[in-house]
C-alpha cells in the first residue's frame, strides 16, 4: 500500500509540473501604483561624495502615482517601455549577449546607453557601498548580505487579467530584519528570461523590488511591497497576450540614437563622478 501511495504521489507531481509551460513570446501590460501612507514632508538632502571623493550625480524619475509599462518577449529578447508624466524609458535586453540597452526620451530628445552584465554588477557594488556608507553615517561599511526568501503557498484563488492565480507570501530575511510580501501568481506558466514585469526594476528588468519572485512556482501577476518613506507599491498585470506574434523589428534600436556605455555616463557634465538613477523618489 505504501508503494502504491508513493507511486500515485509521484504521478500527481509529474502531472502538475508537466502542465506548467515556459512562454517564449508574449506582450504583457503592467500597472505600477505607488502611494504614500502618510503625509510626506521629506526633503532630499544632497548626497555625500563617493569613497573616492567624486561628486555623485543623481537623476530622479517618477514618484507617487500610476505608471504603465508594456513588456514584449521573444525568445531571448526582452523589451520594456515605461511611460510616465516625466519621460518614456525603453529597455531592450539581449539575454544571449548579456547586454541591456536603455533609451530615455525627455523634452523631445533621446539619450541612449548600454551596459553589460559585468558593468552592471560593478555599478551595483558601488551603489551598495555608497548606500551602506550613508546608512552607517560615514562608518566603515559592512559587507552586503544577500537576502534569503521562504515562500508560503496559500490555498486561495482569484482571476487577474483573465488568468486563474494562486496566493503566496514571500518572507525575506536580511540580517536581523524580516519582511513579508503578498503575491498572486499564475501556476500555469513562467516567462522565458523575465522574473516579473512592472515595479521599479533595474535596467533590463533583471532586478526587482521584491526578493524571491524568481523562486515562485509560476509567474507573478500581482504583488505589493513597502518602500522607503512609508510608501506602498502595488504591481498588477492588466493584460497578457501570448497569441499575437511579436515582430523582430520591435527590438531594433533607432539608428539616429547615439549609444554610450553606461560606465561612461559617470562623467556626465564633466569631471569624475558617480551616476545614479532613482525611481519613485
Amino acid at each position: 500500500m505504501k508503494y502504491i501511495t508513493l507511486t500515485l504521489l509521484a504521478l500527481c507531481t509529474t502531472v502538475v509540473f508537466a502542465q506548467q509551460k515556459t512562454i517564449s513570446q508574449a506582450t504583457i501590460t503592467t500597472k505600477t501604483t505607488i502611494v504614500s501612507l502618510e503625509e510626506d514632508d521629506y526633503t532630499v538632502a544632497p548626497p555625500p561624495p563617493s569613497a573616492e571623493g567624486a561628486e555623485v550625480r543623481i537623476m530622479r524619475f517618477g514618484g507617487d502615482g500610476e505608471t504603465k509599462s508594456i513588456t514584449q518577449i521573444k525568445n531571448n529578447l526582452v523589451k520594456s517601455v515605461i511611460n510616465n508624466e516625466i519621460n518614456i524609458t525603453t529597455t531592450i535586453r539581449d539575454n544571449d549577449k548579456k547586454i541591456t540597452t536603455t533609451l530615455m526620451q525627455m523634452n523631445g530628445s533621446i539619450t541612449g546607453f548600454y551596459a553589460t552584465d559585468e558593468d552592471q554588477e560593478k555599478m551595483r557594488k558601488q551603489m551598495d557601498s555608497l548606500m551602506q556608507s550613508r546608512r552607517e553615517n560615514g562608518q566603515v561599511a559592512e559587507s552586503i548580505v544577500t537576502p534569503t526568501t521562504d515562500i508560503v503557498y496559500i490555498d486561495e484563488s482569484k482571476k487577474i487579467a483573465g488568468m486563474l492565480c494562486k496566493k503566496a507570501i514571500l518572507i525575506t530575511t536580511r540580517k536581523n530584519k524580516t519582511d513579508s510580501n503578498m503575491v498572486w501568481y499564475c501556476p500555469d506558466f513562467k516567462v522565458q528570461g523575465v522574473t516579473s514585469t512592472g515595479g521599479i526594476a533595474g535596467f533590463g528588468g533583471r532586478a526587482t523590488q521584491v526578493a524571491g519572485l524568481e523562486k515562485l512556482n509560476g509567474f507573478p501577476m500581482q504583488y505589493e511591497t513597502m518602500m522607503n518613506r512609508s510608501r506602498k507599491m502595488i504591481v498588477e498585470v492588466t493584460k497578457i497576450d501570448i497569441e499575437k506574434e511579436v515582430k523582430d523589428k520591435e527590438f531594433d534600436i533607432p539608428k539616429d540614437v547615439e549609444l554610450k556605455a553606461m560606465k561612461d555616463m559617470q562623467q556626465m557634465g564633466g569631471g569624475r563622478g558617480t551616476f545614479q538613477i532613482r525611481v519613485g523618489g
